[in-house]
């Protein structure tokens, strides 16, 4: 057999339901691993290795006991996971990023550790984030930053890069990470991941509760699709994918209803008709201008849906040029309500207290103004992308970013001290929004979508830098999207 970490999350369940391998031994293969590489590659903040340790033994005692006396394993039987630390895990410190909060174990588990706890998995800790999961990049006061394992120097991405870090280097098998404009498929395409953010309301979020305008959600980072599409079956369990009917959004997308997430992506998807775009809402108020390394993999990605037999054709999108400000207003709005001791204000980032502030000067009015603009954007928009089954773009304009490019701050071996953190959180949010054009109106959409891992600036895959493309689709569609990463070779 290859080293465990070698195994695709789909193996590794196998392997454990069978007894190849106990769930001892898969914690402890992941826990070492962490433990070698987590020094250089920052992707967790902690490691609760004793507490997986238990878990893992019980796991391994439910085994021979349904072994002796038959009934049903866990879907996700003892396979290692990590949760992002935005979400509770009960007796664990939730540190949110931020160095003003206090530290205190969480009472209970959020909704998503809930949901995989019980599908089985054993928790190996919690993954390095952005302070309150606001930025691209996964650097905060706490710990040291997340760097892509593809190149060290260079950032894992935001806000789920920890998650996304430890699953390109093998630290974990795959991750559940949450996205409100981007922060599942940020990181993936960063690091040469498959990642997929669910349509509004599909899975539990469980870690906003300022989310004015519904932008978040859950979705898993994985090495393929099989691999992500074995973790959305947990994520919802007992329940019909979604795409597998007419939907008012949009066309069908796969498979009869009976059939999971893991098993459409066996199959293979209709002929579509894609929409290219390089069009962005952002466009209005900051240069959107690909590298030409960002278009060298659409280029990519064209060629290999059209030799899978799909039709592509220009899309043209008209975005609302009033979104910027509506989108910033509803994403930074829960940061102004967030609790925080007023003498430890000085510790949050530039950026966060910057937004906190102008946050907590806007009136209720104003914040329920731009929500109801970004329900009339979600409405406009999705009429333009009906013309097309995906519509196709770039994940990002850029190639993964130098630690500290966003911030401007020097680093060390480790984390930046207040006093060395400087920079313009204006300058910070432009830098982010040229970066990735494409990810926040999806999440204001309520569409699904996917990034697919089809360039690699070296010219072969694993070397030079990962580059993805985004494809997203109507309602429903998180099925189709699984389908066409599989059909490409993900």
């Amino acid at each position: 057999m290859a080293e465990i970490h070698e195994l695709s999350a789909v193996e590794l369940r196998d392997a454990l339901r069978s007894g190849e391998l106990s769930a001892r031994q898969a914690t402890d293969h992941f826990l070492d691993r962490i433990e070698a590489h987590n020094r250089q590659l920052g992707a967790f903040i902690t490691v609760t290795a004793e507490q997986a340790q238990k878990d893992a033994a019980a796991a391994d005692r439910l085994h021979a006991l349904r072994s002796r006396n038959g009934g049903a394993l866990p879907p996700l039987h003892g396979i290692p996971v990590a949760f992002k630390d935005l979400t509770d895990v009960a007796g664990v410190v939730t540190t949110h990023g931020s160095a003003a909060l206090e530290r205190k174990p969480a009472l209970a588990d959020g909704a998503l550790p809930v949901a995989l706890k019980t599908a089985g998995v054993i928790s190996l800790g919690k993954t390095q984030v952005p302070e309150f999961g606001l930025t691209a990049y996964s650097e905060n006061r706490v710990a040291p930053p997340s760097r892509n394992p593809h190149a060290l120097s260079r950032s894992s991405g935001g806000s789920s890069g920890g998650s996304a870090a430890a699953v390109a280097a093998g630290l974990l098998p795959f991750a559940p990470g949450s996205d409100g404009g981007g922060s599942v498929r940020i990181p993936a395409a960063a690091c040469g991941l498959v990642g997929l953010k669910p349509g509004r309301g599909l899975v539990p979020a469980g870690e906003s509760s300022g989310d004015p305008a519904q932008l978040v959600v859950a979705g898993p980072l994985a090495r393929s699709a099989a691999d992500a599409a074995l973790l959305l079956d947990a994520l919802m369990p007992g329940a019909a994918p979604h795409g597998a009917s007419q939907s008012e959004d949009g066309p069908a997308a796969a498979g009869p209803a009976e059939a999971g997430y893991l098993e459409l992506t066996a199959r293979e998807p209709r002929r579509l008709r894609i929409g290219i775009s390089l069009d962005s809402p952002w466009q209005s108020i900051f240069p959107v201008i690909p590298d030409p390394e960002a278009l060298d993999a659409l280029a990519d990605g064209v060629a290999r849906l059209e030799a899978a037999g799909h039709e592509t054709s220009t899309a043209a999108i008209r975005y609302d040029n009033r979104y910027p400000d509506a989108f910033t207003t509803a994403w930074t709005a829960g940061i102004g309500s967030a609790r925080i001791a007023p003498q430890r204000e000085a510790l949050l980032t530039p950026l966060t207290r910057t937004f906190r502030r102008r946050a907590q000067q806007r009136s209720a009015a104003k914040v329920n103004e731009s929500v109801g603009f970004l329900r009339q954007f979600q409405r406009d928009t999705i009429a333009q992308y009906t013309p097309w089954d995906l519509i196709l773009t770039p994940a990002l304009a850029q190639t993964p970013r130098p630690v500290g490019w966003f911030t401007g701050a020097t680093h060390g071996g480790g984390y930046w001290p207040v006093a060395e953190w400087a920079g313009d959180a204006d300058d910070d949010y432009r830098k982010q929004c040229e970066y990735a054009p494409w990810s926040s109106m999806v999440n204001v959409c309520g569409l699904p979508a996917i990034s697919v891992p089809v360039h690699w600036t070296g010219g072969a895959p694993g070397s030079g830098l990962p580059m993805g493309i985004q494809l997203i689709g109507p309602m429903g569609s998180e099925g189709l999207l699984l389908q066409v990463a599989a059909q490409l070779g993900f």
